[in-house]
C-alpha cells in the first residue's frame, strides 16, 4: 500500500474502555461556546464523576486559567492510560463514523494525518493545507498542552473534494460487515454517533486505492486534504512535531507518533455537511459609533454601505437590525471585506473587543446586551470552497464553520503522541 503518498496513515486509535459510559465520555470541540461558560458548566455537570474527554481538553472559554488547568489535564491523560480507561480499538486502522445531526447523517473517517505533508506557511502548496489564516499568537497555549500530553483527542475535520463519492461512501455501504465500536446519543443536544473499525486488509486497501485515485485526478499542485475545522489544532501539532523532529534520527522520524495527528476526513459533497458563516460580535461599542466609523472607512477606500449590489451583512444590536451592503468591496469574499474594517476599527478603539460566534441564535443573544454589536455574515457556497482556497491561498480567519455549534465534532477517539 502507498499511504505515504496521500498524506494519511492507519493508526493505533484508542477509545474509552467498554466500562466507560459513552454518553458522558464524548464532548464537543474546545473552541465552541467561547463566550458561554454556562454551556461548559452544564457539560461538566452532565459528566459528573465519570471518566470523560472533558477532563482531557482545555475549553477555550477557560484559556485564561490554562496554567492552573493544564497540569490536571496531563495527569488525567496519564491516569486514564494507566488505569485502562483508554484502550486500543483499531491497531492499526481507521474508524468510520456516522454523526446524526439536524441536517442528516454526516459520514467521516478518523485517521492519522502525516504532518510532513502539511504546512501553514504562507505560499506553500502541500498536499494537506489550511483553509484559513493561522494566527501565531493562538499556538503557544495549545503547545503547552501538547508538549506534556501522552495522548491527543481530535476535533480536526479535513475535507476531500470527492463528487463521485468514491472514498467514504463505499465503506458506509458495507458497514454491516464492519466491527461496530460505538453507538450512542451525544450529550447536550449533540445528536447521535456511531462508529465502525476499518482495519481489515480489504477495507484498508480500499482507502489507499480510492484516495490515490482521487489524488491522481487533481493535476499539478494538488489540494487533496483541506482543513475544514481545527486549523489551529493541526498547526499546533505541526509546531510540536517541528520542535522534536530535529532531536530524532532519520529512522526514528519515519514512524514517531508525534509525526501524525488524529483527524476526521469528510467529503465536502456530503449532503449533511452544512457550511455556516462564522459571525462576529464586538463588545465595548454601540451601533451608532460603529456604523459612523464604517461609513468613513468605506468612503476613504471608494466603497459605500448602501449599494444595490456587493457584500451584504446584517448588523445586530439591542436597537434592532440594520442591513448593510458594501458596494465596490475591497475583499475577495464578504468575510474579508468585513474583517478588514473590523481590524481597523479595533486598532482605533481600545475599548472594543471581538469574538467569533457560531450560530445565528447565539450571535443574537450576545448582541442584544448593552454595549454589544453583532454582524451576521451571508451564507457560504461550499461548492466553490476548494476553488476559493486554491485561488486565495487561505481564507480570512474565522470565515466559516461546518454546521451550527451543536453539530461540531465531539471528542471520541484518541491517539498516543
Amino acid at each position: 500500500m502507498s499511504f505515504e503518498r496521500i498524506g494519511i496513515r492507519p493508526a493505533r486509535i484508542l477509545l474509552p474502555a467498554p466500562s466507560v459510559p459513552r454518553e458522558t465520555w464524548a464532548c464537543i470541540a474546545c473552541d465552541q461556546y467561547t463566550s458561554e461558560p454556562e454551556y461548559w458548566q452544564k457539560a461538566y455537570a452532565c459528566a459528573g464523576n465519570a471518566p470523560s474527554a472533558l477532563r482531557l481538553i482545555l475549553p477555550e472559554v477557560y484559556l485564561r486559567d490554562s496554567e492552573k488547568r493544564i497540569p490536571g489535564i496531563h495527569a488525567a491523560m496519564a491516569d486514564y492510560l494507566r488505569e485502562g480507561l483508554l484502550v486500543p480499538a483499531v491497531d492499526p486502522g481507521f474508524v468510520l463514523c456516522e454523526r446524526t445531526v439536524p441536517s442528516g447523517t454526516r459520514l467521516g473517517l478518523v485517521c492519522a494525518v502525516d504532518l510532513e505533508q502539511y504546512s501553514f506557511e504562507k505560499g506553500s502548496l502541500p498536499l494537506v493545507r489550511p483553509t484559513e489564516q493561522t494566527i501565531a499568537s493562538r499556538l503557544p497555549p495549545r503547545l503547552v498542552i501538547r508538549r506534556g500530553a501522552p495522548v491527543e483527542l481530535t476535533h480536526i475535520m479535513i475535507l476531500i473534494d470527492d463528487p463521485g463519492r468514491t472514498v467514504l461512501e463505499p465503506l458506509q455501504a458495507k458497514k454491516d460487515s464492519l466491527r461496530k465500536l460505538y453507538d450512542f446519543d451525544l450529550m447536550m443536544n449533540g445528536g447521535h454517533l456511531k462508529g465502525w473499525a476499518v482495519d481489515t486488509a480489504d477495507t484498508l486497501a480500499h482507502v489507499d486505492r480510492s484516495l490515490n485515485a482521487l489524488l491522481d485526478s487533481l493535476g499539478a499542485d494538488p489540494l487533496l486534504l483541506a482543513v475544514g475545522d481545527g486549523n489551529h489544532s493541526l498547526a499546533t501539532a505541526k509546531a510540536y512535531w517541528n520542535e522534536i523532529r530535529e532531536t530524532l534520527s532519520p529512522e526514528a522520524r519515519e514512524n514517531h507518533p508525534a509525526r501524525f495527528a488524529l483527524c476526521e476526513i469528510v467529503n465536502i459533497h456530503d449532503e449533511a455537511l452544512l457550511f455556516e458563516p462564522i459571525h462576529r460580535v464586538l463588545t465595548g461599542t454601540n451601533p451608532r459609533t460603529l456604523l459612523s466609523d464604517w461609513r468613513t472607512y468605506a468612503a476613504v477606500r471608494g466603497m459605500t454601505l448602501d449599494a444595490a449590489e456587493g457584500h451584504s451583512f446584517t448588523v445586530v444590536s439591542a436597537e434592532g437590525d440594520t442591513a448593510v451592503t458594501v458596494g465596490s468591496p475591497e475583499g475577495a469574499i464578504p468575510c474579508e471585506t468585513l474583517q478588514k474594517f473590523l481590524d481597523d476599527f479595533l486598532a482605533n478603539h481600545d475599548e472594543a473587543v471581538i469574538d467569533y460566534i457560531h450560530g445565528e441564535q447565539s450571535l443574537r443573544a450576545l448582541a442584544s446586551a448593552p454595549g454589544a454589536v453583532g454582524f451576521l455574515l451571508p451564507e457560504i457556497d461550499k461548492r466553490s470552497f476548494f476553488a476559493d482556497v486554491k485561488k486565495l491561498g487561505v481564507l480570512p480567519r474565522k470565515t466559516f464553520s461546518m454546521g451550527e455549534a451543536d453539530e461540531k465534532r465531539f471528542y471520541m477517539e484518541a491517539k498516543e503522541i
